[in-house]
Parts: C-alpha cells; structure tokens; sequence
C-alpha cells in the first residue's frame, strides 16, 4: 500500500457482500491504519480501525474529492442490483456514480483505484474452456447489470488514459457467495418472501438441468484476499477471480443428491419471464439470458502475479450459502440483515 505503514483506504458499498469481507481483511491487515466505509446507511458494525460516512452514490451532493482526500487508495464497491424493471435507476447508481468516483479519485489525487468489475462483463464465451482476461468485456446488451459492467470498463480505459498517474486495478470476480450475504440475495435475485428452506435438498424434486447453465463460484472472503493482495502490490489491470470446479447440474445434483433433469433453455426462459413480468421474480429473464453465456475464467494471472489462490472450492461455497439460505443467516448492516421466510 504505497510501500508505508498506516495507509489510509476509502471503501465504497462497504456494508454489502464483498464490502463486509473486504472491510475485515483490511481491519486485519497490520499495515492500514484506518478504513473509511461509505455506505447509505451506518451499521451498528464497528471492526478495528474503521469509521463510517454515509455516502449515496446516486446524489451529487457529497464532494468525493474531499472524502478521498489523503487516501492511499479507493476500493469502489457500491452496486444497486434493483430495480430491475428501471434500468435507469440502476444507471444513475452503477455507472454516473462509478464515474464520479473515478473523478474524484483524480482530483483528490488517490494514487490507487481497486475497482469491481465482474464475470458479468466479459462479451459471450465458451462452456468447455477457459479464457483469460483479454477476452472482450462487452457484455450481454440485454442485462442491465451487463451493460453497466462493460460500460464501466470503458471508462476505465478513458480514465486510465487521462490519468496514467493513477494505479487502476479491475477485478473480474465469478458469482460471489458466503453465508452471511444468504438473506440479501434471496431478497435480490429470488424475491423477499421466497422461503430459504426450499433450499434443502429434500424439497426438490428434481434439479433443472438448462443447456448452458455452467458457471463458475467464489466465497466473497477469497474475493476479499484477492482485494488486499492488489491494494498490497504494485499490480495493474485486470484479475479474472474464481473456484473450482464450475458449477453445472451434475455436480450441483451430486452435492445436493438430487437427479437433474434437462429442461429446455426456452421453457425455463419462458417461466422466468412470466415471474419476472408479475414482479414475483426480481432477477429479469436477460440476466439469465447473459448467465447462459457466460464464459469460464482462467484465474493463472490472479495466482502468479498476487500470489492468490482460493481457500474454499465451489462445492464448499454452495454449501455454506444454502446451509445460510435454511437459516436465514446475515450479518450486522442494512444489506446483509438476516431474515428467515417459510
């Protein structure tokens, strides 16, 4: 962190899923001497050596560029996933407010920027190899989530032009579990009354089986390694972040003891549209669109040049996930509040 002791990191969406884990590896870390979370609203949470500002990135009345002020880096975090049926309040949030960001890190002279991107940005790509992270990152058009992760990434190469001064670090993390975010994305991606104990195994069934339907996992406390090890080193651009193996209906059927059965692409589509429409679902039929054409990620640059490497494989972090969906596991912050439905 700049080769000093006591370095000063500002952390943006610092109450959400990676932001909890990023915050506590930071606070564990005998080099960092203070971590400011910005969030909208100040949880009760108080790890060492970190205070709180609530912050919302969707207004231009707070002044990034003071609250930067004297910051060795910025990890930008903050990411609004709802409402899905108004893209552009999520734009409003996920892109003006991540270009804000990168403003004010200019201006306030922040020499490090750690951003989240995400497996979402890259363009479609194969099942049956992995790609490193020169693979396209524009995303799948459809998807607002995808759109604005391709898009940032494009503001990024503009800013990293204009501002060559500023180390810019992107992480392309897979999809992000730990038991603690459990009752945040039931609420996000499966609707708030969804109940957890349909996640145990005996009440399905059957496992769906979609063609496509092969990605990849992470527990968010690797993630969060990942994070630390960049803010630590000299490193630039992107890092692909993931576990192994990847995760398809096989291997979920064999975890689960449940026996997959194929279901047509169209069909499942079919149902997640109807849901999505009644706005009984609130993840939206093109964010499965972009799921099902996801490519696999090659994490080598993420080994060799962090020295990273995942603590837990998928099967461990799909595990611990649904055994918090069953209990309605959270943790302390507005995001992350637990809740048990069913």
């Amino acid at each position: 962190m700049s080769g000093t002791t006591g370095s000063r990191i500002v952390v943006t969406g610092a109450t959400g899923n990676v932001g909890t884990s990023v915050v506590r590896a930071l606070a564990e870390e005998s080099d960092v001497g203070s971590v400011l979370g910005l969030a909208r609203r100040i949880p009760e949470w108080s790890p060492p050596r970190t205070d709180w500002s609530p912050v919302d990135l969707a207004s231009e009345r707070t002044d990034l560029a003071k609250v930067f002020a004297d910051a060795d880096a910025v990890v930008h975090l903050a990411w609004a996933f709802q409402p899905t049926h108004d893209p552009a309040v999520t734009w409003r949030t996920n892109v003006l407010g991540s270009i804000r960001v990168f403003e004010a890190v200019a201006r306030a002279g922040v020499p490090t920027l750690v951003h989240a991107s995400s497996v979402g940005a890259y363009s479609p790509g194969p099942k049956g190899r992995a790609v490193d992270e020169s693979w396209p990152t524009h995303g799948w058009p459809d998807a607002a989530y995808c759109r604005e992760k391709a898009y940032l990434e494009r503001a990024l190469d503009t800013f990293e032009r204009e501002h060559p001064e500023v180390r810019v670090v992107r992480m392309r993390p897979a999809f992000l579990f730990k038991r603690e975010s459990a009752s945040e994305q039931r609420r996000i991606f499966g609707g708030r009354f969804l109940p957890g104990p349909l996640a145990r195994p005996e009440m399905l069934p059957f496992l769906p089986d979609i063609p496509g339907l092969r990605v990849q996992a992470l527990h968010t406390d690797d993630a969060a390694r990942a994070y630390v090890l960049a803010l630590a080193g000299e490193v630039r651009g992107a890092f692909n972040l993931a576990a192994e193996p990847p995760v398809d209906a096989e291997m979920l059927g064999e975890m689960l003891g449940t026996r997959p059965v194929r279901l047509p692409r169209a069909a499942a589509r079919r149902a997640i549209a109807a849901a999505w429409g009644l706005h009984l679902l609130p993840a939206s039929p093109h964010l499965f669109d972009a799921v099902l054409r996801l490519p696999l990620m090659d994490c080598t640059r993420a080994r060799t040049e962090l020295g990273w490497q995942p603590e837990h494989t998928a099967p461990e972090v799909l595990q611990e996930f649904l055994h918090g969906l069953q209990h309605g596991a959270g943790a302390d912050t507005e995001p992350l509040h637990g809740r048990k439905v069913g």
